[in-house]
């Protein structure tokens, strides 16, 4: 894989490390990150040997500002700009990721930072950390997915609020509503980030993969359907070495052993 000027990537073992690195701008999402972005995420999409991602941010101040605003108007046209936007959908492909994503957030995650945290399964925050969709107050609409995603993760009234008002929240109300799955003081963000990947890499990767599929393919569904298409993925669990290691570990009375 090529080097990036925009993100730090790196793996240890089945873990991956995604880490936006434009500190002097707030980790705000320029056109080059983007680019960036879509290019990590389908190499760890096809790479058989990442089971979990963390996503980060270098910095004191902010996970991710937002988008780069000093680029605003700089696509040679709308439609361009339109063109280029299907072509490479980085939120659609940030959600389609079947491999675990957990966002370890800091500092600022305003507009787009907001946004690529929901896109992730796992979120943790540090104790400082703001949230906040600004793009109305700019004269714009959030164009990566938080008028969508946001009132799929907390109350719509306090969604609509966000959007509407551009007010920010702090970790402790992000948590309290749902936001975020944990706050903790910062010098414990990566490592409690660390420890959920832990988690996850110690279970069986097919049973994680089917999961969480289940749950995001479910959200669009009727109840019905959602419960046929979970019926569908257990299925295909059970026809896995996972499977049967994990049922014969449960006979033996060990912790079961799943291979990578």
């Amino acid at each position: 894989m090529p080097p990036f000027q925009t993100i730090l990537y790196s793996k240890e073992g089945p873990l991956a490390y995604i880490t936006l690195n434009r500190p002097q701008a707030l980790n705000a999402v320029s056109i080059q990150m983007r680019d960036e972005l879509y290019a990590v995420l389908g190499s760890v999409a096809e790479d058989p040997d990442v089971q979990a991602v963390i996503l980060q941010g270098v910095g004191e101040r902010a996970f991710c500002a937002g988008a780069d605003i000093s680029e605003f108007g700089t696509a040679p046209s709308r439609a361009i700009a339109r063109r280029v936007r299907w072509q490479r959908d980085l939120w659609g492909l940030f959600l389609a990721q079947e491999k675990p994503l957990i966002a370890a957030i800091h500092g600022y995650a305003l507009g787009a930072g907001v946004e690529m945290a929901l896109c992730c399964d796992l979120r943790v925050a540090s104790e400082e950390a703001q949230f906040g969709l600004p793009e109305v107050g700019l004269g714009m609409v959030p164009t990566a997915g938080g008028t969508q995603t946001l009132p799929r993760h907390i109350p719509l009234g306090k969604a609509m609020e966000m959007v509407l008002l551009g007010d920010r929240i702090g970790a402790g109300e992000a948590l309290r509503l749902g936001l975020v799955n944990r706050v903790v003081p910062r010098p414990r963000l990566l490592p409690t980030a660390q420890e959920m990947a832990s988690r996850i890499l110690s279970l069986s990767p097919v049973a994680v993969r089917l999961a969480k599929a289940a749950v995001v393919r479910g959200l669009d569904l009727s109840l019905e359907a959602g419960l046929a298409l979970e019926s569908r993925l257990l299925a295909q669990a059970l026809t896995s070495q996972d499977a049967r290691e994990g049922v014969q570990s449960v006979l033996e009375g060990r912790p079961p052993h799943f291979q990578r």
